[in-house]
Order: structure tokens, then C-alpha cells, then sequence
């Protein structure tokens, strides 16, 4: 037993010398051979050029400057003359530096285990580098680099959409890695959209160094794939008339092809995206926050708004959806409707009411009893169904980032997000597209674009991303021929015969145009009034938002416009002249065909 024993201890001995002898000799080979190759061989990133973006006439929407930054040697002492003659000498070249920031940069970035130059400089532009380049490249604690900057010629007029790059984050950084050695990304706009295919791809060269860090040979090098470019469907100039076109109005237009493609998408009022590039300053900040206006806020898709009677023509189509029969009788408008043996009157638009109505009329003349009467037989949860099914209340999918869902309320809706019942007075004030209900512009200018041919379209801004065609995605909707018919009829009612809501401005265009108005109130009436205030008397916030979506030509649709002017009171007064400005230009600029022009 005691010699068993010592085999065992003997044995266990000579595993563990043996398993040590693997690790030393065999093992640790591996370990150390890859220390020493690390210290014999150096890997520098090559960054990528980011893509620019161009109008669908190739003008420069963003594009890159050229420039250089500046680097400072590490381990200078903070009050060493080598640190402080090389600022010097900064600061004398470019005097717009600020020397308590290099400084301050060169301080946080410093320290015993950084072995990289600290850029103390981001931007130089190119022209101001020139004549200086001589002098400073001779400084031996100095390390200038080729460098870009972000810069958009267009400013203002298409900010929401390019959007905007900035410093990354440390956030942004651990998630990819060409960002992280950037230093820029997405931030907004097309820019954050589509930030992997502008920023390209790192190149990497690998190279044999010196104990003191020289490179002596290029042992492996691969180049970024990098100018991947976005072309778009936006036409600037078209664009940028509009935008000048809203004067002293706030508010939304979108012009759009049926198949989807966006023109124009304008937010008004906006800002100045090159703000940003650099970091922007904080009295800018404030600025920008505390305009009433929000020129910050990209409206036609984070903006959310009462669809008002806009949304009538889909609430007709849902109502035959849901009861195929019920757009079949036509109905007595007295001026109000009331439920039950409540005495609180849900009021008709017009004080005197319109009498018998059918479908056509109630389009025309936007009769709102119409539709309230219809929405009690139907009922909220299938008129919020099939809303939905239209495109409302549902992200409309556009190349964008975090855009805004919106509200068609049903019961389960408001359960939820109150923990109330549903009341049928709700369900009437929905008809109308009041109450819960909310919705984007680039909702309603898609809608608009399904009651014109029947296909629910993608919105798509870009038209080409890196050599590649976006192609149309639309979604096919059948609909009762008649009730269609009808409602297309009562839409080119409201801009063609006397009586419609948008007449006077767009009876007389070139081609034919069909549309709807709409008001959607933001402060409610109260029962006692009983005659209402004109839109211009009330106070600038109380005034109603006004809409206006059409599309033209009436028989062969190309082209959706949808306008919503922040509290300007009526559709037809307010936005009517702005759109038909935009159906003239898109005219004379040869947006629309031959047979398009045949069909007035």
C-alpha cells in the first residue's frame, strides 16, 4: 500500500512536469511569437472617402472637403518648450485656433500607455494648408494627415432629408469599426439611413518596423472601398421653390410620384445642417430649441397631426370594406346629429346642413354628418382595421430614420393606453379625422397616392445607392370599382366644379388636378357657440391646421401633392395656392407627359 502510494505521488509529479514543459516550450511559442510580430509589424487602418449625395440631376447635396488635420507628438510635458512651440507656431500659422483647447485635447488624450499622435486640429481646409505646408512639415513633433469634412452646399433647403454627420460616440464606436477609426457618422437624415454604404469599407496597410516604430517595408496593403455615392430622387430646385414658396407659413409639403418616388419633401421652416459637422455651439443649440416653429423637427414624417376631413375619402372605403351595402343609401345632413337622448350636438361643418347627400357630394362638399352617421353603422374597430390597410396609422416604410407611427385609434387602443371604454361619440369624431386620430404627412401623400391607383406605395427617396436601382415596391389594394369611381369623382368635384373647397385655385392648371381639403381643429368648440369664429379671428395657435392632398393628371395619375400649413385655417385658401405653384412649375419643367396634357 505505501509503495502504491508512492507511485501515484511519483507519477502525478512527472504529469504536471510534463503538462509545464508543454506550456513553456510549446504552448507559450505561440503566445510569444505573436508579441514579437506584433512588435516587429504594424497595421494602420486606411480610412475610406464617405460617398456623396446628389440630386436626380447630379448636383451636390453633401459632399467632402479637403483638408488636412494636425497631429502632436505624445509625452510632451504640458509646460515644455517642445509642446508649447509647436502650439506657437499653430496658432501664428491659423489664427482663428484657440490655443486653451489644443491644449486642453492634448492634455485629455495624454498619457504613458498612448503611443499615437493626439490630433489636436480636426479641420484644416486645403487652400488655408498650402502655403504653410512647407514649413510645417518639417516639425518633427508635428503630424499632418489628408483629412475630409462633411459640407452641404444646400444648407437649409434639404436638411431633413440629407440629414447631417457628427463627432462619434463611444457608443457608436464599439458597434463598428470603420466608425471607430473615423471618429464621424450618420447622425440624421439620408446620412444615418444609409451610414454603412457611405462610409464605405477600411483599407489596412501592414508594415515591418524598428524598435523605434519605423516603417522599413509594406509587407500587405489593401485599399478602402470607399465614394460609394447615393443618388436621389429629390429634385433641388423644385425643392428649394417650395421651401421659398412657404414665406411667412409653417408647415409640410411632399411631392411624389405614384409609384413612390419623393421629389420634393419639404419641413419648414429648417436649419443649416453644416451646424453640426464641427459641433455645433451652444447659443446655436438654444436657438434652434427654442424656436416655436421647431426647424428642427422633421415634420412630414415626425410630425403628427389631426388628418381632419382628409381622411374621408378612406373612411368610405373602409366603410364598404367592412358592410359592402352601406354606401349604397345616401343621407339627410341637418347641420348636426345627436346620440341617443343626449342633447350634445356632433356638428356638420356647414351651420345649415346639406340636406340629402350621397357619397360623391359628401366628398365635394365634405359633409361631415355624412360620414358620421355611416361610421356608427360600421363601427371603430373595422374602420380602424382597414384605415390601416391604407397606410394610416402604420409607418410608411420611407428610406428615413425613426419615423413616427402615428394614431387610427380603435377600442383595444384606447384600453390600453387609458384603460377607458370606447364611447360612440369618439367613434363619430373619428369619422371626421378628429379626436384620437393622428397621422404624418408622408402617410397621407401615400394614401393619396393608393385612392389614385389603387397600389399602396414604399416612399423611396434614394433612386440609386452605390451603382445600384432602387426599384418600386407597391402593394396592390382591390376596392369596389363604383365606390372608387365615385370618390375620385367627388375629388375632381372639389378642384373642377363650383362649390368645391379648392376651387377657385385649382380650376385653372394646365393639367387636371383632383384632390381634398381638410381642416383639422386643435382646440375644440364648445356647444354653446353657435356661430363660429373666423379661422383668421382666433389666435395663431388655435387655428386649425390646414390640408390639401391631390394628385394629377385626373385620368392617368403621375404625381402626388400633399400640403399641410401649420394653423392656416382652410385647405383650399391657404395651402390651394401654394400647390397649384407647384403643379405649374412640375408643368413647365416637364414633369408631366403628353398624355398627361391630353387628358385636361
Amino acid at each position: 500500500m505505501k509503495y502504491k502510494f508512492i507511485i501515484v505521488i511519483f507519477m502525478l509529479f512527472w504529469a504536471v512536469m510534463i503538462t509545464r514543459l508543454y506550456h513553456v516550450s510549446i504552448k507559450s511559442n505561440f503566445y510569444y511569437e505573436g508579441l514579437a510580430k506584433e512588435n516587429i509589424e504594424r497595421k494602420q487602418f486606411i480610412k475610406p472617402i464617405r460617398g456623396e449625395i446628389t440630386d436626380t440631376h447630379g448636383k451636390l447635396l453633401a459632399m467632402n472637403q479637403i483638408g488636412f488635420s494636425l497631429s502632436i507628438a505624445p509625452h510632451l510635458k504640458m509646460k515644455a518648450k517642445a509642446l508649447n512651440d509647436v502650439i506657437n507656431i499653430l496658432i501664428n500659422t491659423f489664427p482663428g485656433l484657440d490655443k486653451t483647447m489644443m491644449l486642453k485635447v492634448y492634455k485629455k488624450h495624454d498619457s504613458a500607455y498612448n503611443h499615437k499622435y493626439i490630433k489636436v486640429v480636426d479641420f484644416i481646409h486645403y487652400s488655408e494648408m498650402m502655403g504653410a505646408y512647407p514649413k510645417l512639415s518639417l516639425l518633427k513633433n508635428l503630424k499632418i494627415e489628408a483629412e475630409t469634412k462633411r459640407y452641404y452646399p444646400y444648407g437649409k433647403y434639404a436638411a431633413h432629408i440629407v440629414g447631417y454627420t457628427g463627432r462619434s460616440n463611444q457608443k457608436e464606436n464599439k458597434k463598428d469599426s470603420v466608425v471607430n477609426e473615423v471618429g464621424k457618422v450618420g447622425k440624421s437624415g439620408l446620412e444615418r439611413y444609409y451610414n454603412k454604404v457611405l462610409q464605405g469599407e477600411l483599407g489596412y496597410e501592414i508594415s515591418k518596423v524598428t524598435a523605434t516604430n519605423k516603417a522599413i517595408e509594406v509587407l500587405e496593403k489593401k485599399l478602402p472601398k470607399d465614394n460609394k455615392n447615393i443618388e436621389l430622387n429629390i429634385d433641388i430646385g423644385l425643392q428649394k421653390m417650395i421651401y421659398e414658396r412657404f414665406g411667412k407659413h409653417t408647415g409640410v409639403a411632399i411631392v411624389m410620384r405614384t409609384n413612390g418616388e419623393i421629389l420634393a419633401a419639404v419641413s419648414y421652416p429648417s436649419y443649416d445642417p453644416n451646424l453640426f459637422v464641427g459641433g455645433i455651439s451652444i447659443k446655436n443649440w438654444k436657438a434652434l430649441q427654442s424656436d416655436l416653429a421647431h426647424p428642427f423637427t422633421n415634420k412630414f414624417i415626425h410630425g403628427t397631426y389631426p388628418p381632419g376631413s382628409s381622411i374621408k375619402m378612406g373612411m368610405a372605403l373602409a366603410f364598404s370594406k367592412a358592410q359592402p351595402s352601406v354606401l349604397d343609401t345616401s343621407e339627410h345632413c341637418a347641420g348636426y346629429i345627436t346620440l341617443g337622448h343626449s342633447k350634445h350636438k356632433f356638428r356638420c361643418w356647414s351651420r345649415w346642413g346639406h340636406g340629402k347627400v350621397g357619397l360623391r357630394r359628401a366628398i365635394r362638399e365634405s359633409c361631415d354628418v355624412y360620414f358620421y352617421n355611416k361610421s356608427l353603422k360600421v363601427g371603430i374597430d373595422a374602420i380602424a382595421k382597414n384605415l390601416r390597410t391604407f397606410g394610416l396609422g402604420v409607418k410608411t416604410g420611407i428610406d428615413l430614420p425613426r419615423e413616427y407611427r402615428g394614431v387610427i385609434p380603435d377600442k383595444a387602443w384606447k384600453r390600453k393606453r387609458f384603460n377607458q371604454p370606447w364611447y360612440k361619440g369618439e367613434t363619430v369624431i373619428s369619422s371626421i379625422g378628429q379626436g384620437f386620430d393622428l397621422v404624418t404627412p408622408m402617410q397621407i401623400a401615400r394614401y393619396t397616392g393608393l385612392l389614385a391607383t389603387s397600389n399602396l406605395a414604399v416612399p423611396h427617396i434614394a433612386k440609386i445607392i452605390d451603382g445600384k436601382r432602387v426599384k418600386p415596391e407597391l402593394k396592390h389594394i382591390d376596392f369596389n370599382p363604383y365606390y372608387l369611381d365615385e370618390i375620385r369623382k367627388g375629388m375632381y368635384d372639389v378642384c373642377n366644379v363650383r362649390g368645391g373647397t379648392a376651387f377657385k385655385t385649382m380650376s385653372h392648371l394646365p393639367i387636371v388636378v383632383v384632390g381634398k381639403t381638410g381642416t383639422s381643429q386643435v382646440t375644440s368648440i364648445p356647444q354653446s357657440t353657435k356661430k363660429r369664429l373666423k379661422e383668421s379671428e382666433l389666435a395663431y395657435f388655435h387655428r386649425s391646421h390646414a390640408w390639401l392632398t391631390t394628385y394629377a393628371p385626373y385620368k392617368n395619375p403621375e404625381i402626388v401633392i400633399t400640403m399641410l400649413v401649420e394653423h392656416g385655417g382652410h385647405g383650399g385658401s391657404t395651402a390651394g395656392p401654394m400647390v397649384a405653384d407647384i403643379y405649374k412649375w412640375l408643368y413647365t419643367h416637364g414633369y408631366f407627359t403628353k398624355e398627361s396634357h391630353s387628358s385636361h
